[in-house]
């Protein structure tokens, strides 16, 4: 035989190889997010039927499509179904964007609950409701500037003819440490009155979400999905380190500015919406990385647990707990012990490695 036929036999298996590889991959994402869409289907059906007025599934779902009793559709309509879709288009923003820092900074560590971002979003809308005293539609948009505002500050202040990963970490605590400190300053500055409704937005939640809230957030979210489904393709080799990219042929300092653009608009989006859900961003990707196995950045399975974690977190706030507590609540006592043991096993691997 050849060298040539041997050359062609290795170069076919080797396809094939990969091309298992690749069907393998696709055959697990599709797993993941199917069995978190059934969570979340179960979860949001919870939500649905779960409440102070006692509806029947049949209620519920005629009232759903605007049949029946006309307070069982403003039940069902103006009052369950937001919070569901809120639920869904913020967890899924946020488990994005966690997905494209950790990947574009090479740092599990890199969230928005980490980096100020979700802080920033936060101070705006205090300051929005404690200072100016606009009405709610403002509050949201001002929660959308705090967060671009903390997102541009530490992208200056951390680069150095470059973006450097670390730098933008370190810079982007420091900011969030800073704003955390402005809000407690403007909340003891406050009027008492007035002071409840800015602590319940800081801790994050879905049940006050309208449906201009929602189309506003919504078309945002598409925009930036656009922009991640066109630059998704470039994160393997910029998660590979900047030499490696540029020896690639990627322009590594444009494409990782696009992308963290991209995952800040998606935090923005999401927190303008629902409030900072503590830990969500953090949380989805690794969880979708390890659910699939591939060892990528696993954006749509990292979307998919986080609007699945904000549905159930939801649920198990307004519905299971005493009292009632919002979703950012639950999704901050699950994520805090994650957070904890995630530094642990990275502080292992420190040492070990």
């Amino acid at each position: 035989m050849s060298a040539a036929v041997l050359e062609r036999s290795d170069a076919r298996s080797g396809a094939e190889i990969v091309g298992r590889a690749r069907r393998g991959r696709a055959r697990r994402t599709a797993i993941v997010v199917a069995a978190c869409v059934l969570v979340l289907l179960v979860a949001a059906a919870g939500s649905l039927l779960a409440g102070a007025s006692d509806l029947s599934p049949g209620k519920v779902l005629a009232a759903a499509f605007g049949f029946g009793d006309a307070g069982d559709v403003f039940i069902v309509q103006r009052l369950r179904l937001p919070r569901i879709l809120a639920a869904i288009l913020a967890g899924g923003a946020l488990g994005l964007s966690g997905a494209l820092f950790q990947t574009t900074l090479r740092n599990p560590l890199a969230s928005p609950d980490l980096l100020g971002v979700s802080g920033g979003a936060a101070f705006g809308a205090v300051l929005a409701l404690l200072v100016f005293k606009v009405d709610a539609g403002w509050v949201s948009a001002a929660a959308f500037a705090g967060a671009l505002l903390v997102a541009l500050l530490s992208w200056a202040l951390a680069w150095r003819g470059g973006l450097q990963g670390y730098r933008f970490v370190l810079v982007g605590v420091g900011l969030g440490v800073l704003m955390q400190g402005l809000i407690g300053w403007m909340i003891t500055r406050a009027d008492v009155r007035t002071v409840s409704d800015a602590l319940v937005w800081t801790v994050g939640g879905v049940g006050n979400a309208s449906q201009d809230d929602l189309e506003r957030t919504g078309i945002l979210v598409g925009i930036a999905l656009v922009g991640v489904i066109a630059i998704s393709p470039r994160l393997p080799v910029l998660a590979l380190g900047d030499e490696s990219a540029r020896g690639l042929g990627v322009r590594a300092g444009r494409d990782r500015a696009i992308v963290l653009g991209l995952a800040v608009l998606l935090v923005a989006s999401a927190v303008s919406l629902a409030g900072p859900l503590a830990f969500v961003a953090l949380m989805s990707a690794p969880i979708a990385r390890r659910l699939v196995r591939n060892g990528g950045a696993a954006l749509v399975a990292a979307t998919a647990v986080g609007a699945t974690l904000v549905v159930v977190a939801d649920l198990v706030g307004s519905k299971l707990l005493p009292d009632g507590v919002p979703a950012g609540i639950v999704t901050g006592l699950i994520g805090a012990p994650y957070l904890l043991w995630l530094i642990a096993a990275s502080n292992r691997k420190g040492v070990d490695g």
